[in-house]
């Protein structure tokens, strides 16, 4: 019995031994888990949360501003002023001659500079009229055909058409002529009464025309910087760079 007894203690000591060394086994194993758990862990975390300070920073900056290509339009009847820098005279500049010159203020669409001032300006002369002897006055019509924005491309554009007459000159040209008249008949009635001043009379006229004939000429002249004011006749438009 004794024998019984003690194979009985010593088997349920085994038991527990064994017992107890699986539990210490377990917990060894879960540990390093745990740990390489808790490594895995952390830095991911910690890299989130970086992150999501980063996308706060940003989102508190203000956005940056850019560039982007917008077309703008001047409408018709738009005032286009200009300062010429080819002189013009009615007695030389042939009808469909070419000229030059530059915007003398800026063109502005919506708060936005289109053309600034000084950007250059292309027109041709559309008639033009030398002055005539003694009743023929001078004419010139001019007419804008581009803009070309400083540091941009050259804008086709069409506007009314700008035109000047010389002052008719028939009544000063007629005193002239009567005036020459006068002082003939005066000399002839000096020089033999009534026939000489007949004949006074018609020699003092025809000097008084030649008079006229000399003198009469009055061409038009615009030299260079004269301002001069056109107006769009179709609507024009000009691609610019805007900040956004």
């Amino acid at each position: 019995m004794n024998t019984k007894k003690t194979f009985q203690t010593l088997a349920i000591v085994m038991t527990l031994a064994v017992f107890v060394g699986c539990q210490a086994s377990g917990n060894q194993s879960s540990t390093p888990e745990s740990a390489q758990q808790g490594a895995a862990t952390g830095p991911a975390s910690e890299s989130t949360s970086m992150t999501g300070r980063r996308s706060a920073r940003q989102s508190s900056q203000p956005a940056q501003p850019r560039t982007v290509m917008q077309t703008f339009t001047l409408p018709a009847g738009t005032r286009i002023p200009i300062r010429l820098s080819t002189e013009l005279n009615t007695g030389t500049t042939a009808q469909g001659s070419p000229f030059d010159g530059t915007l003398e203020t800026p063109l502005i669409v919506s708060g936005v500079t289109v053309a600034s001032r000084g950007s250059l300006v292309h027109g041709r002369v559309t008639n033009v009229v030398s002055s005539g002897r003694l009743k023929r006055p001078a004419e010139i019509s001019l007419m804008l055909t581009s803009i070309t924005p400083t540091g941009g491309q050259q804008i086709p554009i069409s506007t009314r058409t700008w035109a000047v007459s010389g002052k008719s000159h028939k009544r000063r040209n007629v005193e002239m002529i009567g005036g020459g008249a006068g002082v003939g008949a005066a000399i002839g009635a000096i020089a033999g009464g009534g026939k000489g001043a007949a004949i006074g009379s018609l020699i003092g006229g025809a000097g008084g025309t030649a008079g006229a004939f000399a003198t009469g000429k009055k061409e038009i002249d615009l030299p260079t910087e004269t301002q001069l004011a056109f107006r769009l006749s179709a609507p024009a438009s000009f691609t610019v760079q805007v900040t956004r």
